[in-house]
């Protein structure tokens, strides 16, 4: 059976530069720059106009309250988390990362900014641990074992009501190798009894020296401030990293594909969601400030492909009236979206497929 768990790990900067995660190619073509590049500290001005840093300060038309401006400082705090979509959303204050039930949701490295007064928080989200079966799965499970060697504080996540899996043992060896300062969150206690949760701490308590256990629900918002308010103590003091527009890393391309993907796993069901992969071939906007967007789905296998098509088109549709709804309230403008769906055997080991879905490879 297959282990899936997801760990939260917070990655320090060194001067000007971030160790540990490469952000890979995330451009339209080999040959642009890195979108995370765009946005380092050396790069000052450029960031304001960049279509893939999200604004922060007022809500959106999902009511997430995007992240409040800091205020002046010569300097403020920072740090970076990884933590798993859901929650990753509540504590940013926006949709950034993708959700689905569906285990191996997250594919991509994101980063996102929040910003209190005295402190500028980067989470970090990457794909959760699990056993690879393809170059893309053991590509995301690199990436997510080396950020827990670049961090001042690992925190791992659990859903409650599903308690500690077998995967979670491994993930603790893990972290006492790599010896970061560590967090348990137990998410969902929304959906589960009061009475199971003691037991479920003192369970996780004899895995890992935690430093603390945050019972939390990423749906409800309860105890995410108190975690959030945890991980602002432990942030090492420096200067500002971002500008005070910056929301995120992901490029605007990456993230209208994402939210494709989104619906692909809230109406697909055993491997179709695994074997799916989205790539957005255009992005143009007209005079009026609308946006045509056109994108393809590849599958492995032909089977696939009817599955998400559907019979007279109406998976495909429903995809694709949700995905629009999504994009016109991300980009804040109307979108008209083109679907088609294409079979590439293998692409899960593909290189080239790989890099053009942003999934950093090692050189």
């Amino acid at each position: 059976m297959e282990c899936c768990t997801s760990w939260d790990t917070i990655m320090r900067s060194t001067g000007e530069r971030w160790t540990g995660f490469r952000p890979g190619s995330r451009g339209e073509s080999s040959g642009e720059k890195s979108p995370w590049d765009a946005f380092s500290p050396a790069s000052g001005s450029g960031a304001g106009q960049a279509a893939d840093a999200r604004r922060p300060g007022e809500s959106d038309e999902r009511g997430f309250p995007r992240a409040a401006d800091p205020s002046p400082a010569s300097g403020a705090s920072r740090i970076s988390i990884r933590i798993r979509g859901p929650l990753l959303n509540r504590l940013v204050g926006s949709k950034i990362s993708i959700v689905s039930p569906v285990s191996q949701t997250t594919r991509l490295i994101i980063r996102a900014v929040a910003r209190t007064p005295e402190a500028e928080v980067i989470y970090l989200d990457t794909p959760g641990i699990h056993r690879p079966l393809f170059q893309m799965n053991r590509e995301m499970v690199r990436l997510a074992r080396e950020a827990l060697h670049e961090v001042d504080l690992a925190v791992l996540l659990i859903e409650g009501p599903e308690g500690l899996g077998p995967g979670d043992t491994y993930t603790t060896r893990l972290l006492a190798e790599a010896r970061p300062p560590a967090f348990l969150v137990i998410n969902k206690i929304d959906a589960m009894r009061k009475a199971d949760l003691l037991p479920l701490m003192k369970e996780a308590s004899r895995l890992h020296p935690w430093e603390e256990i945050f019972p939390c629900s990423a749906l409800t918002g309860d105890g995410c401030e108190e975690l959030a308010a945890a991980i602002r103590k432990r942030l090492p003091v420096g200067g500002a990293l971002f500008p005070e527009d910056f929301l995120t890393d992901l490029p605007t391309r990456l993230s209208l594909g994402e939210q494709i993907r989104e619906q692909v796993l809230l109406r697909t069901r055993e491997e179709i969601p695994h074997a799916t992969a989205v790539l957005v071939d255009e992005i143009e906007r007209n005079e009026r400030g609308d946006y045509r967007v056109a994108a393809t789905l590849f599958v492995d296998r032909e089977s696939q492909k009817g599955i998400l098509i559907g019979h007279q088109g109406e998976m495909l549709k429903a995809i694709g009236q949700a995905a629009r709804l999504e994009m016109a309230s991300y980009l804040e403008a109307p979108v008209h979206l083109s679907l088609w769906v294409k079979v590439k055997r293998r692409w899960r080991d593909d290189p080239t497929v790989l890099r053009l879905l942003g999934i950093a490879m090692r050189e």
